[in-house]
């Protein structure tokens, strides 16, 4: 059984950073993710769902246009359109401040843009997209082979009750 893929939105008003974040995650990551770019986070909210899971987000949206959101107010109205949608917050401010009030809105991470930011952010993907499996062997004890085990058929038992449903 094949996994779904992980849906990433970049938001940044940096096109070149965005295009080359872009390209990393799709050399990192491969058919494992479906990535969306966005140059302002009003862009984003339209396009935001349930199945949106990771949003990396740049705090300060707003180099073209004075009346654009922050990232904060999108990070507020993404929290309230899917509140399981894991945001890192990526941003050159290194103000603790505004990672404090990024954290109280709900973002998962906040890295700052750097020479080691790339890195941070493919290990915190990394890291989203196996966490049901890093909670099953650390939490409960459950060995790695079995965990992956059990998802596959977990997983292969759904397809089966639902494709018995639907072609009785």
């Amino acid at each position: 059984m094949k996994n779904p893929k992980t849906n990433i939105f970049i938001v940044d008003d940096n096109k070149l950073l965005v295009i080359s974040l872009k390209k990393y995650l799709e050399n990192r990551f491969g058919s494992d993710v479906n990535i969306s770019t966005f140059y302002d986070g009003e862009s984003c909210l339209e396009n935001i769902n349930e199945n949106t899971h990771i949003v990396i987000l740049d705090y300060f949206l707003n180099n073209d246009n004075s009346n654009a959101k922050n990232g904060i107010e999108i990070l507020k109205e993404i929290k309230k359109h899917n509140a399981k949608t894991k945001v890192i917050m990526l941003s050159r401010n290194e103000d603790v401040a505004v990672a404090v009030e990024s954290f109280r809105e709900g973002a998962s991470e906040y890295v700052i843009k750097g020479d080691n930011s790339l890195n941070k952010l493919i290990s915190l993907i990394n890291r989203i997209i196996t966490e049901p499996i890093r909670i099953m062997v650390r939490e409960f004890g459950v060995p790695k082979f079995l965990t992956l085990f059990l998802f596959v058929f977990i997983g292969m038992a759904t397809v089966i009750y639902w494709f018995m449903k639907l072609f009785p």
